[in-house]
């Protein structure tokens, strides 16, 4: 697929904004993952797509490696205030559910892309780890954090917004593809 094709595939899953991810720009940042570990989302050491279990940095940059190009798409929505939780959870809602309907499209096309969201993998309400292997390897996902990106710089990288000013909020997630 060419990027046009690629764009609008994506604006028809409903993100509002896509733009092509050349993956040498992607730093995998030892202080991101530090982030991680003060698990202030509550998954860290609890799943398979958050550290430790979505492996070392060294195996993360291991992978994204392996790609040249890919894409960055964003959701952006509307709250009513800075605090407004149920805004930013109506927005992350659809930004994931819009991540799983591309994945699934993308998969026809690039077989072996490697999927990263934004927050935890919600393919399962209860996690195996670390008692069990995932259940579902070739559909759960790491978020950009868990592998060590800060999303702003990969943002400002490849030339799409990060802060669209007041009362908006964006979720942001990328598909290495080639």
């Amino acid at each position: 697929m060419n990027f046009k094709e690629l764009k609008e595939l994506c604006q028809s899953h409903g993100f509002t904004h896509t733009v092509p991810l050349a993956c040498d720009t992607i730093e995998l940042k030892p202080e991101v993952r530090q982030m991680c570990a003060s698990d202030s989302c509550h998954k860290y050491n609890k799943c398979w797509s958050c550290p430790p279990g979505c492996g070392t940095l060294e195996e993360c940059e291991k992978r994204v490696r392996k790609y040249k190009l890919g894409i960055l798409v964003q959701t952006v929505g509307q709250l009513e205030d800075p605090m407004d939780g149920e805004g930013m959870m109506r927005t992350e809602a659809m930004h994931k559910a819009s991540f799983y309907a591309m994945e699934k499209d993308l998969r026809k096309f690039y077989p072996d892309m490697l999927s990263i969201g934004a927050g935890c993998c919600t393919k399962c309400k209860v996690c195996t780890y670390p008692n069990a292997p995932c259940r579902f390897p070739g559909e759960a996902f790491s978020s950009m954090e868990a592998y060590g990106m800060l999303v702003m710089q990969v943002c400002q990288a490849n030339h799409l917004d990060y802060y669209y000013g007041p009362g908006k909020i964006a979720y942001t997630s990328c598909y290495l593809l080639k």
